[in-house]
């Protein structure tokens, strides 16, 4: 590698990790997400311009096609996608990067593989990619709701045990005889495609969010090991960071849901549907209406907002922004209350209300805001379930207990908007609905939060 493309490839990394520093505050995201992508860029055109290789001058139309088409591609995909469908965008990107690694490792496999280090790189790239790759289709299957919430799968931990220490086996064989038969490494592509199914399918849909982080990691942990591959710093450092950052926001999340990685992995917790039989939650409901609401709102001294996932399917964020700075002008104390799994990705909500210029001061975290509930005149619940839900304190059968929550039950009163009385992602009633301090504001989020804002303009 010449010093001039050095000097680019550490340009590169220094933008990505200013821009990953800048993603952790919406003020700055946007410009962080400028930054890395400029960075990106510049390790591109240097590999392409200053690789000192000779290269055939088509090869190169084929590259520029190829980015044309990708970049034209992703832009529309990103521009189009709704806020609701992100959750599935970021899989889709995480299994075409795992697809990516795969097919530049049975690219290199086809070429004579100088050692056995070299061999147990690109096995691993091709592992590694193929169930990254099958595994976030899957996932975005279940987000997309394409595919049931949970598959069960009979002895599942049995079968994917054995076929994953079988890949183990194989690729090991592989490394060790110097095995280069394009019939193995299909059979072994095959095989790893087949375990991220079967990896991702019993998940239930409450732990998406964590499968998510976890199946990015692993992209980039595949991409590091095609930058070993192929000596590239920039891809090196760039994988190095996805993929720690992704462990550490898996690890975050299971604490905040607390479980264990193990515990996802091989459990189907969040199954999306309610166990037949099962004893609903004992008492009646309240019922309210936007004028009630708008009352109560009005004259309270504080009130917490709590977004979850049917905020973002109403596309209501733009609404419940409206309503905040409506009650602020009129001397409310104003804030949302964000738990770290609320939606179908890390920090869905975040993303969502800063779309809505939302202040980013006025999102508090879980730990922050549980102290305040007890103090709390009004709490509007919007679209959120499972993280609110008492018998994760209350009920030792149930199988959220033991799961940190946002407090809302200890607030002096609770108003809860949903479209019916169905059960969260996790499947499981809940005890907040029939709290005697709980009115239940039923109705699409957009439809019944604009007409919550239009009584709070008439008072």
């Amino acid at each position: 590698m010449n010093a001039l493309l050095s000097v680019v490839y550490l340009v590169a990394t220094i933008t990505f990790i200013v821009g990953l520093k800048m993603l952790g505050h919406p003020a700055t995201a946007k410009k962080g997400n400028y930054v890395a992508a400029s960075g990106m860029g510049i390790a591109i055109l240097g590999t392409l311009l200053l690789h000192g290789l000779v290269v055939p001058t088509m090869i190169y139309i084929l590259i520029g096609l190829a980015i044309l088409v990708g970049g034209s591609i992703g832009a529309l995909m990103a521009v189009k996608v709704k806020m609701t469908k992100m959750p599935e965008l970021v899989s889709l990107f995480n299994g075409f990067g795992g697809a990516s690694a795969a097919l530049i490792g049975l690219v290199a496999f086809g070429s004579q593989l100088a050692d056995a280090t070299q061999a147990t790189t690109v096995i691993s790239g091709i592992v590694i990619g193929a169930l990254t790759f099958s595994g976030s289709i899957i996932a975005w299957g279940k987000l997309d709701g394409t595919f049931k919430s949970v598959v069960n799968i009979p002895k599942r931990n049995l079968i994917n045990n054995l076929l994953l220490l079988g890949i183990v086996v194989f690729a090991g064989y592989m490394v060790l005889s110097g095995q280069q038969q394009p019939m193995f490494i299909y059979l072994l592509l095959g095989a790893s495609l087949l375990y991220g199914v079967l990896f991702v399918l019993p998940i239930g849909g409450a732990d998406m969010p964590v499968v998510i982080s976890l199946l990015n990691s692993l992209t980039g942990i595949a991409a590091a090991i095609t930058g070993v591959l192929y000596s590239n710093m920039v891809m090196l450092v760039g994988g190095i960071l996805v993929g720690s950052a992704g462990i550490i926001l898996t690890i975050a999340m299971c604490r905040a849901m607390n479980r264990t990685l193990l515990a996802v992995v091989f459990g189907s917790f969040g199954g999306g549907e309610t166990v037949e039989g099962e004893d609903r939650a004992a008492g009646s409901i309240t019922k309210t209406n936007a004028g009630d609401a708008a009352i109560l709102m009005n004259y309270a001294k504080n009130v917490i907002i709590v977004p979850g996932y049917g905020l973002a399917v109403a596309q209501a964020q733009h609404v419940i922004h409206e309503l905040e700075e409506l009650l602020t002008k009129r001397g409310v104390d104003v804030k949302y209350a964000i738990h770290p799994v609320a939606g179908r990705m890390p920090g869905h909500m975040n993303v969502l209300l800063a779309e809505s210029n939302v202040d980013y001061d006025l999102l508090v975290e879980m730990e922050d805001i549980n102290p305040h509930f007890s103090n709390t005149d009004v709490v509007l619940v919007v679209g959120a379930n499972d993280v609110v839900n008492p018998a994760a304190h209350n009920d030792p059968s149930s199988p959220i207990y033991g799961m940190p929550i946002l407090d809302v039950e200890k607030a002096k009163h609770i108003i809860v908007n949903k479209r019916s009385m169905n059960p969260g992602y996790a499947g499981i009633e809940n005890e907040l609905f029939y709290n005697a301090k709980t009115a239940m504001l039923f109705g699409d989020a957009k439809a019944a939060l604009t007409e919550l804002v239009a009584e709070l303009k008439n008072m």
